[in-house]
């Protein structure tokens, strides 16, 4: 039941976002800093200085900040990059699993990243980033969105459930 392929689904949705709020940046108010200063995040490159590599291992720093257990693990991979007329999106996966001594094999939950170095603004300023977790639609930015380790959990559980009705 697990894929192995990365799903064009949440990569177009987390696309469609970015260029939505490029189309909409001249008439939203955008907040730097959110009010209540829990939400963590990392200074992100400059799109002059980006590379893949580079983007595989600031999302991991990101990674880093986020509030969960210990025992959960995880992987970042780079899966492809995509042009638009105006911006370059490279998309990656971190995949996670949280296997314990009972049950050493278990699912794994996707957070899929997409990173957009724009052709048109400064090289300067840094890359924009969004996220998605795994079959959601709703779409993060870090240092806006607190991540919940709930979220990863969930995603497993319902695959769980998904693979044992199947078995019946």
């Amino acid at each position: 039941m697990e894929e192995d392929r990365h799903s064009p689904t949440e990569l177009a949705h987390l696309v469609k976002a970015l260029l939505e709020r490029h189309r909409h940046s001249g008439t939203m108010k955008q907040v730097d800093q959110p009010p209540d200063g829990e939400r963590r995040n990392i200074h992100w490159v400059a799109s002059k200085d980006f590379t893949v590599e580079v983007g595989k291992k600031q999302i991991g720093e990101y990674i880093q900040t986020w509030e969960m257990q210990r025992s959960w693990l995880h992987s970042v991979d780079f899966l492809c990059s995509t042009e638009e007329e105006h911006h370059t999106f490279y998309h990656y996966r971190a995949r996670f699993s949280s296997p314990s001594p009972r049950e050493p094999i278990q699912g794994t939950a996707s957070v899929y990243f997409t990173m957009d170095i724009s052709k048109v603004k400064p090289q300067t300023l840094p890359v924009e980033v969004l996220f998605v977790v795994e079959s959601g639609r709703l779409v993060h930015t870090p240092g806006r969105t607190r991540f919940r380790e709930k979220w990863l959990a969930d995603v497993i559980e319902s695959k769980t459930l998904l693979r044992r009705a199947m078995d019946l």
